[in-house]
């Protein structure tokens, strides 16, 4: 279980990043987390992965305290961020760092085999397209069999058509290891997709200001009358967050809610 307990972060200078953020995440359980700019998305995922310390509070994974890098937590960036003087392979290779030769190659193969790259190992990253390399991250960010797998906004920076079609090819590669999933996201349809919870957080400073759960079968229908309730729920959450005057998002929610239950 990883467990982000009372959390806080203040850089240098006094920004207040954090503030208390408590959050529980199940074994095998997907989250994501949402929020407006400034609530401190990407410095929570920081701080779980052992990038940054927190100012106060821990993280904690099956109760050890998460102090520094976790080789039982895998993070996938915004950008593949794959070593240009490296192949796909080799890439993949990089965090098995300083095991056997034959184990690094053949855990590199049943990786790249999984996100459908078998045939890309020895092509160079500026051969593949931009899902292509997306892929290559998250078969390097699989092939240490993490516990937990975070995600900041590992498709935004893709087209509609891909960004789905690695949603969908996600939630596959987690139906058949089931690791822990933490994902950052700005879109609420790829949150409602992918989650079982959602994390609404408010700004300045970052704090937990709702859960969302997801009761959906999964696949989920994107088009489904239940799918836009759901996204109704979110954005309602959104703009409570944000402390938006005007429209009584709740009513609205509650009337969406209507159409299908």
């Amino acid at each position: 279980m990883l467990a982000i307990e009372s959390v806080s972060r203040t850089y240098p200078g006094g920004v207040h990043a954090l503030e208390r953020v408590s959050i529980a995440v199940a074994a095998g359980e997907i989250v994501a987390v949402v929020g407006g700019s400034g609530c401190g998305k990407s410095t929570l995922l920081r701080l779980v992965c052992g990038l940054d310390r927190p100012s106060a509070g821990r993280v904690l994974l099956d109760g050890g305290v998460v102090t520094g890098p976790h080789e039982k937590i895998g993070i996938v960036f915004q950008e593949p961020r794959l070593l240009p003087w490296l192949t796909v392979a080799g890439n993949v290779e990089f965090g098995l760092d300083g095991r056997p030769r034959a184990e690094r190659a053949g855990r590199a193969k049943v990786q790249l085999a999984r996100v459908g790259l078998a045939d890309k190992a020895s092509a160079w990253p500026r051969q593949l397209s931009g899902g292509q390399a997306q892929r290559a991250a998250i078969a390097r960010a699989l092939v240490t069999r993490p516990q937990v797998l975070l995600l900041d906004e590992p498709f935004s920076a893709l087209d509609a058509f891909t960004r789905i079609d690695l949603q969908d090819h996600l939630l596959d590669l987690w139906a058949d290891l089931t690791p822990t999933l933490l994902l950052v996201t700005h879109d609420v349809d790829e949150a409602i997709v992918l989650a079982d919870r959602i994390v609404v957080m408010k700004p300045r400073p970052g704090r937990v200001h709702e859960e969302i759960a997801i009761d959906l079968p999964r696949p989920r229908d994107r088009q489904s009358a239940a799918f836009d309730f759901a996204k109704r729920r979110v954005l309602c959450a959104l703009d409570r967050s944000l402390a938006r005057p005007g429209v009584d998002r709740e009513a609205a929610a509650e009337a969406g809610a209507a159409l299908w239950w």
